[in-house]
C-alpha cells in the first residue's frame, strides 16, 4: 500500500513553527483586546448559499474554489473559505446586531481549491477582525490600524499599503458600464480569464496578474472619478484619519479585492520579502453583507491575514522569539530520577520552565542536551544528592556550579533564570 501523505495543498504545522504561530496569535490577542475588540468562533463549515450569496456567484472564490459536498440529509455545505460571512451569519443569527456595535476577531483554518504554492495552501489559515454597525470612516482607519500596528508590533517593517475606494453600489454601476466600454475593444488581447469576466465581474479585471492585460488597464477610467460626492468626502475622512495617524500608504485605483461585498474603502498591506504573494493582509468595508444576508442594513468594515504568508515572512526575517527554557534537569539512579519528576513539577508549578531529560542515558550524553537546549541553569540529580535531599545547579553560560538543598531551590525559584553574580576575590 502506498505511504499515506496529507493532502494536496496542505501543510503540517510541526512544533519548531508552532511557537511562531503562537506568538502571532498571542500578540494579536494582545492587540485586539486593548482595543475592545471581543474574540468570535465560528464552524469551519457552512450551508453554501451563505457563501453564494455573500461572497458572490460571479467570484472565483465560489465559481472555482469551494469544497463544497452534500451531507446525509443532502444538504449543500461549504467548507468556509473565508471568515467574514460566518461572522455576519452569526451576527444576526445570535441577535448582536440588537447589542449594538460589535468589535470582533476571529482565527482559525480556511479552504480553497487552488493551485498551492509559497504561501497560499488549500487549507490556510487566517486572522481577522470585523466591526459591525459604524458608518464613521474613523471605524475604516481603525481596523487599518490595528493591522499596521500589529504587523509592526511582530517586528516587520519593510511594509506598503495600498488604498482605494469603490464606493458604493450606484457609483460601482457607474464605472462598471465606463470600464466595459474602454475595455470591450480589447477583448481578444485580453487573457482568457478577464474575458470571462468582462460579462460577469469586470472589475476584478483590473487586478489581473497577466502582463499584457495589465498594460491594457493602465490606462483604463479611473473608479475614483467614478464617485459620487458623497463617496468621495468619505474617502477623504478616511485619507485624513490615516494621515493623522502618520500611517502612510499609497492610492491603487486597481485595487478591488476577489469579493463582491466591498463598498467603499478596499486596502492592502504588502511585504517585498514575499515574492509574487506579497499580499499579507487586506480588507476593507462592506456595508451591504448584512442585508444580503437577510438582516437590516448594517455598515460594516474589516480585514483578514493569511498566517502562512506571515509566519513564513517572519521566520524568513528571523523575528521569531525563541521558546524560553529555564533549567534542563538530568538525573541518573532510581531514586534520583524519582525525584526529578517531583522536582521538576515542583519547579513548574512555581512558573519554572524545566526540561526534564526522560533518556536514562549516561550523564554526559544528558549534559550535551542541556548544552543544546538553551536554558540558563542545568540541574544534576545523581543517587548522591539524591539520598542528601539536594540538587547541584549549573550555570551553563558560565559553568558556575554549587550544590543545594532542593527545598531551597523550591523557596527560591528565581535562582535558575540568571547567572549568579560574579565573586570579587578578596584583596
Amino acid at each position: 500500500m502506498a505511504d499515506i501523505q496529507a493532502p494536496k495543498g496542505t501543510k503540517d504545522i510541526l512544533a519548531d513553527s508552532v511557537s511562531c504561530w503562537q506568538w502571532v496569535e498571542s500578540t494579536a490577542r494582545q492587540l485586539f483586546s486593548q482595543a475592545a475588540y471581543r474574540e468570535i468562533r465560528t464552524p469551519i463549515f457552512e450551508q453554501t448559499q451563505l457563501f453564494e450569496r455573500g461572497i458572490g456567484e460571479a467570484t472565483d472564490v465560489v465559481g472555482k474554489e469551494m469544497y463544497t459536498f452534500l451531507d446525509r440529509g443532502d444538504r449543500s455545505m461549504t467548507l468556509r473559505p473565508e471568515g467574514t460571512a460566518g461572522v455576519v451569519r452569526a451576527y444576526l443569527e445570535n441577535g448582536l446586531h440588537a447589542q449594538g456595535l460589535q468589535r470582533l476577531w476571529y482565527t482559525g483554518p480556511m479552504f480553497r481549491y487552488e493551485n498551492p504554492q509559497k504561501g497560499r495552501q488549500r487549507q490556510f489559515h487566517q486572522i481577522g477582525v470585523e466591526v459591525l454597525g459604524s458608518k464613521d470612516p474613523r471605524a475604516d482607519a481603525e481596523v487599518i490600524a490595528l493591522a499596521w500596528d500589529l504587523l509592526k508590533g511582530l517586528g516587520l517593517g519593510d511594509l506598503r499599503m495600498d488604498l482605494n475606494s469603490v464606493g458604493d453600489g450606484d457609483d460601482r454601476d457607474r464605472y462598471r458600464t465606463a470600464l466595459v466600454d474602454y475595455l470591450t475593444p480589447y477583448h481578444g488581447d485580453l487573457d482568457p480569464d478577464s474575458q470571462d469576466r468582462l460579462s460577469r465581474n469586470p472589475l476584478r479585471i483590473l487586478d489581473s496578474k497577466n502582463e499584457k492585460t495589465q498594460t491594457i488597464v493602465q490606462n483604463a477610467p479611473s473608479i475614483l472619478d467614478h464617485l459620487s460626492p458623497e463617496s468621495r468626502q468619505f474617502f477623504d475622512r478616511v485619507q485624513q484619519s490615516l494621515a493623522d495617524l502618520g500611517i502612510t500608504y499609497r492610492l491603487n485605483p486597481c485595487l478591488v479585492r476577489g469579493l463582491d461585498y466591498y463598498t467603499h474603502t478596499a486596502f492592502e498591506i504588502q511585504s517585498d520579502n514575499l515574492g509574487t504573494q506579497a499580499t499579507v493582509c487586506g480588507g476593507g468595508r462592506y456595508d451591504g453583507l448584512v442585508a444580503e444576508l437577510g438582516g437590516s442594513v448594517t455598515p460594516a468594515v474589516g480585514w483578514a491575514l493569511g498566517m502562512e504568508r506571515l509566519v513564513m515572512l517572519l521566520q524568513q526575517l528571523q523575528t521569531v522569539p525563541q521558546p524560553r527554557v529555564d533549567c534542563y534537569l538530568v538525573s541518573r539512579g532510581e531514586k534520583a530520577e524519582a525525584q526529578s519528576l517531583r522536582l521538576a513539577q515542583g519547579l513548574r508549578h512555581l512558573g519554572i520552565a524545566v526540561e526534564l531529560d526522560l533518556s536514562g542515558s549516561a550523564f554526559g550524553k544528558q549534559f550535551k542536551r542541556a548544552d543544546r537546549s538553551g536554558a540558563v541553569t542545568c540541574l544534576i540529580l545523581g543517587d548522591g544528592e539524591a539520598e542528601a535531599g539536594a540538587v547541584t545547579v549549573k550555570w551553563l553560560q558560565s559553568g558556575t556550579q554549587e550544590t543545594r538543598p532542593q527545598a531551597d531551590l523550591l523557596a527560591h525559584p528565581e535562582i535558575l533564570r540568571q547567572e549568579p553574580p560574579t565573586q570579587t576575590p578578596p584583596a
